[in-house]
């Protein structure tokens, strides 16, 4: 692959002028393997596979119960905190069970999956009616329908798509933008998502705007995307948002379809360390997420599929599958004709930032956009990694100005405070940098694993708090009863001292109750009979 271009100059495109990032590489895109046909239709599997976490936040929780039959588009697990989304039936059937199955994650450990025997007949759930008249409607009853319907963000990043449509009333958001860049290597589902269904994109386009009051919508579009862009600006023609909406063509470059990259390119504005987009009065959604939004609002559903890019050159016809969530790989490898040659690698995702799926019979996600079968010739081994020769290729090429040399020398010498000093949390795992190490060292790996340790750290940190807390909370209740108890005895003493004495009134308490014993048993010898 090529080694890394710097752009110093702004880019312009056919009608506005565009901006560079930092770094980038240049990339054979590989994307005619898949992107010539149509979108197919997968086939309905006899057991899908629905993981109960498929997003960023808090896992949903169960509704369903095993034995039960579902239906298409039923909420089988909620969602559980604000951070969360619902996981829906992707088709009818019985739920056979709620275990922990394999699925896709760069971990490679088991989660817990909802397991539905398909009954082939498809049968849909009554639905939420559509909501048309949507401007007409309070703003929260619509973003409530898109979490209802588990949207999430389709790019790869799962964030619950409600949660970044609540910005706050403290932020203003003049400018929506939607990301079609889809920069990476081999992927190709949303190219054909736009070439074929640029109108649901446009209605998801038209929904967010308003929901988030934004001045307008820029839809970035790589440029080796021509059929994408035409498309879409086909669509944007027979609308109304075509004033306040552009399709804008941006340059081929790895990767300018991460969102502050895209973002910088559109509008030359910088998202800053550790912010968001809506802090700069931006937010940033993907094609499929704003198609999804429509499938929504406007006609009630859920989100239950997908399109999938099934490609590599093991894989013998790659293609395009809207798949339902919850569906086997292996099924999707078999309906592309299987391998014509073994793979030295099964991807989830692209080759830049997808990880190994470490089981055939992983389900596909709200998440999952690609399967890639590479061939030892596509991925060839490049042995062992080397010494660092400090020739600061990695830093030219980071998008997000980094210094991923020293990154690297603290990651590995487990010094949290220190890697964290030259912001780890700015790095957005491209693997720009591993790309172009010649000593092949897999830095986005150490970079993960002190992402992972600096998370566990806080994690402690905050139980440790936690415990303290309650701790001290014990602490001030007892000392607190205590007082009161002092007090509650100071009382009784004082009430006690308050008390008449006997001795004031000249009267000998003990004396008077020994002559009153005496008179009693004077009085019983007066009434017994004599001796």
């Amino acid at each position: 692959m090529a080694l890394a271009r710097l752009r110093p100059v702004p880019w312009f495109g056919a009608n506005r002028r565009l901006w560079t990032f930092h770094g980038g590489i240049h990339i054979p895109d590989e994307k005619a393997l898949s992107n010539a046909a149509p979108i197919e239709l997968a086939p309905l599997p006899r057991f899908l596979v629905i993981p109960l976490q498929q997003h960023l936040g808090a896992p949903a929780r169960p509704l369903a119960r095993v034995g039960e039959r579902v239906l298409k588009g039923q909420t089988i697990a909620e969602a559980n905190g604000y951070i969360s989304a619902p996981v829906h039936a992707s088709s009818s059937g019985i739920l056979i069970a709620i275990e922990e199955r394999p699925v896709a994650h760069p971990s490679g450990l088991s989660a817990l999956c909802a397991v539905i025997e398909t009954d082939g007949e498809d049968t849909w759930a009554e639905l939420p009616p559509p909501l048309p008249d949507y401007p007409r409607l309070d703003p929260q009853i619509v973003r409530e329908r898109i979490r209802w319907a588990g949207v999430v963000g389709m790019g790869g990043a799962t964030f619950p798509t409600h949660v970044k449509l609540s910005p706050g009333t403290d932020r203003e958001i003049q400018t929506l933008i939607l990301n079609g860049a889809e920069c990476e290597p081999y992927i190709t589902c949303d190219d054909r998502l736009m070439r074929e269904h640029g109108h649901r994109i446009l209605e998801g386009a038209r929904i967010m705007r308003h929901l988030l009051g934004a001045a307008r919508v820029l839809i970035g579009i790589e440029d080796n995307k021509p059929e994408a862009i035409a498309a879409l600006r086909d669509a944007l023609s027979e609308t109304d948002l075509r004033d306040a909406t552009e399709v804008v063509p941006i340059p081929t470059l790895y990767p300018s379809g991460g969102e502050k990259q895209l973002i910088r390119i559109l509008t030359g504005r910088e998202v800053p360390t550790q912010g968001l987009p809506a802090h700069i009065g931006m937010v940033c959604q993907n094609v499929a997420s704003a198609a999804a939004v429509a499938d929504a609002v406007l006609e009630g559903r859920p989100l239950i599929s997908r399109i999938v890019t099934v490609t590599g050159r093991a894989i013998t016809a790659p293609r395009n599958l809207e798949v339902l969530i919850g569906t086997p790989a292996s099924e999707l490898i078999a309906h592309c004709g299987g391998y014509c040659e073994t793979p030295r690698k099964l991807i989830c995702g692209g080759p830049m930032m997808g990880f190994a799926l470490s089981h055939p019979e992983a389900p596909l996600t709200k998440g999952t956009n690609c399967l890639l079968a590479l061939t030892a010739a596509e991925s060839p081994d490049p042995g062992p990694a080397l010494a660092c020769i400090r020739c600061g290729r990695c830093a030219d090429v980071c998008p997000a100005k980094l210094l991923p040399q020293q990154l690297y020398w603290h990651a590995r010498a487990k010094d949290l405070d220190r890697v964290q000093d030259y912001n780890l949390f700015d790095c957005i795992e491209c693997g720009c940098c591993a790309q172009v190490c010649p000593s092949h060292i897999p830095l986005v790996q150490y970079y993960r694993y002190a992402k992972t340790e600096v998370y566990v750290r806080e994690q402690e940190k905050r139980k440790a708090e936690q415990a303290r807390a309650r701790h001290e909370a014990k602490q001030a209740r007892l000392e607190r009863q205590e007082r009161e108890r002092q007090a509650r005895l100071r009382r009784q003493k004082a009430a006690l001292a308050a008390k008449p004495s006997p001795d004031a009134a000249g009267e000998d308490p003990r004396k008077a109750m020994i002559e009153a014993a005496r008179q009693r048993v004077a009085a019983r010898k007066a009434t017994t009979p004599g001796d």
